[in-house]
Parts: C-alpha cells; structure tokens; sequence
C-alpha cells in the first residue's frame, strides 16, 4: 500500500520506513529535517494544513510518529506539536480518505508515577500523566481513538523505552553520563523495568498497521517482554559502549526533590537543553514498569523476534573497539 511515515529522522521512524520499503510498500516520508533515507520525502511542519494535504493525497495507510519528545521547554511548544499536528494530520487523512492510521503514543500517558507492574494498557490521561511530553501525547492520543470509526480504523501503539544502535535520546544520554561518571541509580536500582530493541518496535507497527481494522480503536502497549532491573539495563548499555556503569545511587526523596528544583529552574529559564534530573526522570528509575503483553500480541499479530540480550550484542558491535 501507498504509506506515510511521519517523524522519519528519528531512529524508531527510520526503522518503520525502511521495512515498509521491505515489503515493496510505496513509503512517502514527512519531517522537519531530511530524514537521509533513499525515499521520497515532503519537509515541513505538521501543523501546515496545506503540507499536510498534499502529503496524504492518495495515501492508504499513516504511520504518524513525529512528536516533540523533550521533557523538557515550554508547554505551548509539547501542544503545538504533538497535539495540534496530530489534530491537522488527522484531520487531512479522513479528508484524502486514508483507510488505516496508527498513531505513535507513549505508555507514560497513562503512568501516574505509581509502579506499573503486568499492567494492561490503561487509559491515557492528560490529567494525570507526568509532565510536558507525557500529557500533551495523552491528548494527542485521545484526539486520534476518537477519530476511529468505519472510515478510517486508528491504532494508538505505545512502544516501551525503544532503543538500539544509532539510538541518539536513550543510549547516547546514558552512555555520555557513563562516561563522564554522572550516571547514577535512584534507590538500589532493583525496580523492574521493561525496554524495547528497535527492530522489534518497529516490526509492531507495521503489524498493527496490518491489524488496523481489526484492532482499531484501542491503545496497545508494546515492549520486548523482558522486564529487568533498572540497574541492570543501565549497565548492558554501559557495558556495551565500554564505558562503565552506575557507580553511586542517590535516595529516591533527593532525587524527586532535586528534579522538582531543576523542573522549576528549567521552566524559570526557559531552557530546552538535558536537565541532570528531573521529577518525572527520578520516578521512572525508581518505580517498577512493565506491562502484559498478551492482548498486545494477540490483537496485533505480532511477537519480537530480538531479544535483550542479542539486543545488547548489536548494541556493542555498533561501538568501534
């Protein structure tokens, strides 16, 4: 089918594209930035109605990803993006007349800061979830299930801590802080979490693209099913880039104390830079996150196939030696 893929300079966006074209699909790609992929390509702003128009024109199916994904900088700049560009390219697809539409959520927009353990999906509330990034994609992710219906099938799809070689938001940020020794754990560490390889990820979009009709009108949560603790993860990456890993741990009242300054600090300033901790960043490393991937797999017809610890081979042989 004829597809567009939006937010294709990403790691995740760029691995969807790339198997799309696999597959002998007819993949259209829409950004702010060249994506450096061998594809077509529309540059600009989903907010750009006309843009965004012509970028559906004979679309079948919208795998919709791009999203500011800073925890950080102004609220207007997290809904302009994420939830006023969901809106315009929602509104452009049921216009060319687009069949299937999954749109790229996040499980943080159901994640109150309480410990997820063998969670199902859950619904996404904006009230509740944790800052900038997590409630503007709450509301994002509602505007595009209330769009579901016999004209157009939409999938909410929240892939889980996605990482991989290339990775430049995960991996990059906890290598640097390995390297220059800022890498700490919050609490001991021990809390379960569970991640994504970006294959996998990927793979789980295109199927629910598939699955749209079918599975439309519900949220679905994707990870590699592997739950481990923080400290454990945080060290395979480490380890991986040959850098070491945590090497001190700070209480989880400091830390939540300390990101609630910085968030202030930040918002105060106006920056948009990586701030060393923040509220939200302090209680997903010490709160336990994983979630039943059962319905997820069922609906979606869809399994990873790259487990953690293969992941982490790939990882390690990205790293020059």
């Amino acid at each position: 089918m004829r597809v567009l893929v939006t937010g294709a300079s990403g790691l995740l966006g760029g691995t969807v594209a790339r198997l799309l074209a696999q597959r002998d699909d007819d993949v259209v790609l829409m950004q702010r930035r060249p994506s450096g992929l061998d594809l077509p390509e529309r540059l600009g702003d989903l907010r750009d109605a006309n843009a965004v128009r012509s970028a559906v024109r004979g679309v079948e199916g919208v795998i919709h990803l791009a999203a500011k994904v800073n925890v950080v900088g102004a609220w207007a700049d997290s809904v302009a993006a994420n939830v006023e560009g969901t809106q315009t390219l929602l509104d452009a697809a049921r216009g060319a007349g687009v069949r299937r539409f999954v749109h790229v959520s996040s499980p943080s927009v159901a994640h109150a800061g309480r410990s997820l353990v063998a969670a199902p999906a859950g619904p996404a509330d904006p009230r509740a979830a944790r800052g900038s990034y997590s409630r503007s994609k709450a509301m994002a992710e509602r505007l595009a299930l209330a769009a579901h219906g016999p004209d157009m099938a939409v999938v909410a799809v929240r892939p889980h801590l996605v990482w991989g070689p290339g990775d430049t938001q995960l991996v990059a940020r906890i290598v640097e802080r390995g390297r220059s020794g800022r890498l700490a754990l919050v609490g001991r560490g021990t809390s379960l979490i569970d991640t994504t390889y970006v294959d996998n990820a990927a793979e789980a979009l295109v199927a629910a693209l598939d699955a749209a009709e079918a599975a439309g009108g519900e949220a679905y949560v994707v990870s590699n099913g592997e739950p481990r603790p923080v400290a454990e993860i945080l060290t395979a990456i480490c380890a991986a880039a040959g850098v070491r890993g945590p090497r001190r741990s700070v209480p989880f009242p400091v830390a939540w104390a300390a990101g609630a300054a910085v968030d202030g600090l930040w918002s105060t300033l106006r920056r948009d830079d990586d701030p060393p901790i923040t509220r939200f960043l302090a209680e997903q490393l010490a709160t336990a996150h994983w979630f039943d991937q059962r319905r997820t797999r069922q609906a979606l017809g869809w399994a990873p196939r790259v487990g953690l610890d293969e992941g982490f081979a790939r990882l390690a042989a990205a790293y020059p030696r």
